[in-house]
């Protein structure tokens, strides 16, 4: 899976331009919201979420309508988007694309990483407007002509992908390795199921910290847990204090936070929490077993609100509905070998697509 020969930023010639003279650029427009009827085609708004798609209309027989195919999209805001199919633009939405040249993945992921360098500086008290946007200078690689080089763009982001193919291909290889000696459950279905009471099934600890006030943000430093469900758990990286630190292999609950609130994410490394988590140990814990119970755990959250918090007794008393043995016991070994079956096939599957 990799190149014949290597392509290298490093070995190339920059050229600067300004981009109203190399590129295509135009701006969408306005539409009454009223005549906007739910279709197939995606409508492109100012948010750096979802690829830049807010939603899916018909088509408008109407003035201000926009319509493009295969383009890059940059935003009044700096999000900037590729996108292959067709779609309308918003007024706060430009369109770029390059005369006599059509734009496929590996051109366009090239230019988008490097408009995002460009633009990414505005906001909305200082918007990249129509006027602006054509006289901002970018940095291309360039031909010994002086010309942009999309050859070499292209064959840059596709030596990229290769690389990235072949890693992922053999982290996968490996990781069936590790899980090829799991032992074959029976359905969630079939399996008898008991209730147990948290309190019961983990030592549980609350988290230590008083705040980020108490503590120094370093990028090389240990998770720093709060109240959230987004990138499990993990709020930022603090310089360890030995007295706030929680031993990994256990599951950290969210007792607290809007929006997160009733959560739970299994945690493999030592960490700090916040006093609105609660830490559970159990010796039986181990990634899969851990992964299975917080996604048991999570059912409950939808029963906690600001007026029925989550408080320490509560969580202790929190039933969980788990699959049991013949003696009425939690079954670690049946959650640990459902989850390796289960991504042992996932993996399988996955490595059948790449090849």
């Amino acid at each position: 899976m990799t190149t014949s020969m290597k392509v290298d930023l490093k070995n190339i010639e920059w050229g600067e331009f300004l981009i109203g003279n190399i590129f295509l650029v135009s701006t969408g427009s306005l539409l009454p919201k009223e005549i906007l009827k739910n279709g197939k085609i995606a409508r492109i708004t100012a948010t750096n979420l979802n690829n830049g798609v807010f939603d899916y209309y018909q088509k408008v027989n109407h003035k201000n309508y926009r319509e493009l195919t295969n383009f890059i999209s940059v935003s009044f805001l700096g999000s900037v988007f590729y996108h292959p199919y067709t779609a309308s633009l918003d007024m706060k939405i430009h369109s770029i694309q390059i005369p006599d040249q059509r734009l496929n993945k590996y051109l366009a992921e090239f230019l988008v990483l490097v408009f995002k360098r460009t633009v990414s500086i505005f906001s909305y008290g200082d918007q990249l407007s129509s006027s602006d946007l054509p006289k901002k200078k970018i940095l291309l690689p360039i031909t010994i002509t002086g010309k942009p080089d999309y050859a070499f763009m292209k064959a840059y982001m596709w030596q990229k992908e290769q690389e990235k193919l072949e890693q992922y291909h053999n982290y996968i290889k490996k990781r069936l390795e590790l899980l090829k000696d799991y032992q074959a459950v029976e359905p969630l279905s079939k399996k008898e199921w008991g209730k147990f009471e948290l309190g019961k099934l983990f030592e549980l600890s609350q988290g230590k910290s008083k705040g980020l006030n108490h503590l120094t943000k370093s990028r090389i430093g240990v998770n720093y847990l709060g109240a959230t469900n987004l990138n499990n758990g993990v709020l930022c990286q603090v310089i360890e204090d030995k007295k706030l630190i929680h031993k990994g292999d256990s599951i950290a609950f969210i007792r607290n936070g809007e929006g997160s609130m009733g959560y739970s994410v299994y945690k493999a490394e030592s960490f700090i929490a916040t006093s609105d988590i609660s830490v559970g140990y159990n010796p039986k814990l181990n990634s899969f077993i851990g992964t299975f119970i917080t996604t048991v755990a999570d059912k409950v959250r939808g029963k906690y609100n600001f007026g029925y918090k989550r408080s320490g007794n509560r969580l202790a008393k929190e039933k969980l509905l788990l699959p049991q043995t013949k003696n009425q016991e939690p079954d670690y070994q049946y959650m640990e070998n459902y989850m390796k079956q289960l991504e042992y096939d996932k993996l399988v599957k996955y490595l059948q697509y790449i090849e």
